[in-house]
């Protein structure tokens, strides 16, 4: 799956509003998943806080890098190695994005528009897809 310059337009836009709020919308993120789903809350060994932040690293990472996919799929695959040893399954990825979407929602109000959440279903499937597959290469389903 492509993003459309418009996608990616529209993803760098409404992350920007975001960043701003970062250590606020991690925490409704994980909020938000462990309603979801709260078994993976056992997944969840360090601080809450210390782990927002890498989320939200992680994601202005993936932001930055949809203008160059070659770059960033190394890093996304490196991701899936990491999250294996997590104890992550690839049935996770269902409850991260539809809590990501929640989150997005909550936080942007109005401005959470029809075509920002394609955008952002668009990337989360971008990422999923290529961390998945590098998971199951190391033996996770």
């Amino acid at each position: 799956m492509s993003l459309t310059n418009d996608q990616i337009s529209l993803i760098n836009q409404s992350f920007g509003l975001v960043r701003p709020i970062a250590d606020d919308a991690a925490a409704l993120f994980y909020r938000n998943l462990f309603e979801i789903d709260p078994s993976l809350r056992s997944l969840f060994k360090s601080d809450l806080k210390i782990q927002g932040r890498k989320l939200m690293a992680m994601l202005d990472a993936a932001v930055k890098g949809l203008n160059n996919p070659d770059k960033l799929v190394p890093v996304l695959q490196d991701l899936a190695r990491r999250h294996v040893q997590y104890g992550v399954k690839t049935h996770h990825f269902s409850p991260v994005g539809n809590a990501l979407l929640y989150t997005l929602a909550e936080g942007l109000g109005d401005k959470f528009t029809k075509e920002v959440k394609d955008a952002w279903i668009a990337v989360l499937h971008l990422v999923a897809d290529v961390m998945k597959a590098e998971m199951k290469k190391q033996g996770c389903a």
